[in-house]
């Protein structure tokens, strides 16, 4: 009898055990080399696998100190806070492990804000139906998606879901309990679903009009992911709070809230907290992954790169019509959706030694690293050629 895994089993894992990473690159143990275009998982190694000068500012604080706690000043923190409030609508950061606790401090501080200003009743967050905000108690109940909350006991309270693009709908969910509203710019786990630059003004107008606070998670769309450094600049606003993790520690556990001073007024001292956030080593490492994202002439070499690759698919797209049905994203979060079940086209694309990230509506998303290059780009277009080529041969030949 087969000895029991030791881990929890939480994940249907793929047969993939990768031994190192270059640039857009994943090898396995042997020796196989797979195009990353999940970016290390979903959207996460932003400047690639085993950057350089990442690897280099890790290695000097390494040789450091590693932790130290929030009660002392850590100037890795307040440099990396400033360059994040100089490069965004932000006054003030709080530095987290991951994308679900930023969300966490993002609530928690949208809560505290109408609470501080006399109305403690204004707890309930409008969010989104198809939305995925993380796996904790309360970003599962911010998302709303049954999969998630099932077997958990009741679901947290204060989360009221709307369809997603219905500006009347949340109109209409507003109430004297509301605190904030709560969207991606671009649905990831949804099926990469953009929100149209007029909802997210109309959002913003509504949160003016009303008295309550945007709140953007960014954790995916963020930090270069779409060619331009946080997605809300497409549509020309600014929240009040927004998430961030991912691309921001380029791989390492880095993730932030930022917010404006107004927003932050109700988080005093003692009112939130972190063992691990803004540690010195994801301060080195989120401060290097910057150096090279607000570098001249960076987004623009995503935005060029992005525009190569999505014309690519467009063309798949007309080609394969029985195997790809659309194309639809930002930048470098593009999505294709399938027109065969999404797992046979994953696992075709997978068969071609490149890695995509499976999402909702039947949709694949692909997510290279930031620095890929637009003959990487080409080159991942080849392969999900052969995969779709491998679906249609394997269709002709069911019919035969």
């Amino acid at each position: 009898m087969a000895e029991a895994a030791p881990l929890y089993d939480t994940y249907s894992r793929a047969p993939l055990r990768f031994e190192r990473g270059e640039g857009v690159w994943l090898i396995t143990e042997g020796g196989e080399r797979y195009l990353d275009f999940g970016a290390g998982g979903v959207a996460v190694t932003s400047v690639g696998h085993s950057n350089p000068h990442v690897v280099g500012a890790l290695k000097e604080q390494a040789d450091k100190v590693w932790h130290l706690s929030n009660i002392y000043e850590i100037p890795g923190q307040e440099r990396l806070a400033k360059r994040l409030t100089d490069a965004t609508f932000a006054d003030k950061v709080f530095f987290t492990n991951s994308g679900a606790e930023a969300l966490e401090c993002a609530i928690k501080t949208a809560r505290r804000y109408q609470f501080s200003k006399g109305h403690p009743e204004r707890f309930h967050i409008i969010t989104f139906e198809g939305a995925f905000h993380g796996r904790t108690l309360a970003t599962i109940a911010a998302g709303g998606q049954e999969k998630y909350l099932e077997g958990f006991g009741p679901k947290a309270p204060g989360f009221d879901q709307v369809a997603f693009g219905d500006i009347e709908a949340v109109r209409a969910a507003i109430t004297d309990a509301t605190a904030g509203i709560l969207i991606e710019p671009v649905q990831g786990e949804g099926g990469v679903r953009p929100a149209t630059p007029e909802f997210m003004k109309a959002l913003r107008q509504l949160c003016d009009e009303n008295g309550l606070l945007l709140i953007l998670d960014e954790v995916q769309t963020g930090v270069g992911r779409t060619g331009k450094l946080f997605a809300h600049e497409w549509s020309g606003i600014t929240p009040d709070i927004m998430a961030v993790a991912k691309g921001i520690g380029g791989g390492f556990p880095l993730g932030a809230c930022l917010a404006t001073a107004e927003a932050a007024s109700g988080m005093k001292a003692g009112t939130h907290g972190s063992t691990y956030g803004g540690n010195p080593l994801a301060m080195a490492v989120g401060g290097a992954v910057l150096d090279i994202i607000l570098a001249d002439g960076f987004l623009q070499q995503v935005r060029d790169v992005a525009l190569v690759f999505r014309q690519g698919l467009a063309s798949l797209k007309d080609r394969y019509p029985d195997v790809i049905e659309d194309i639809r994203g930002e930048g470098l979060l593009l999505g294709v959706k399938a027109a065969v079940p999404s797992a046979e086209l994953l696992q075709a694309i997978r068969a071609a030694h490149l890695l995509g990230v499976p999402a909702g509506d039947n949709v694949i998303r692909l997510l290279p690293p930031l620095v890929v290059t637009a003959e990487e780009a080409r080159e991942g277009l080849a392969r999900i050629e052969r995969a779709a080529e491998s679906i249609r041969a394997s269709k002709v030949k069911k019919t035969a």
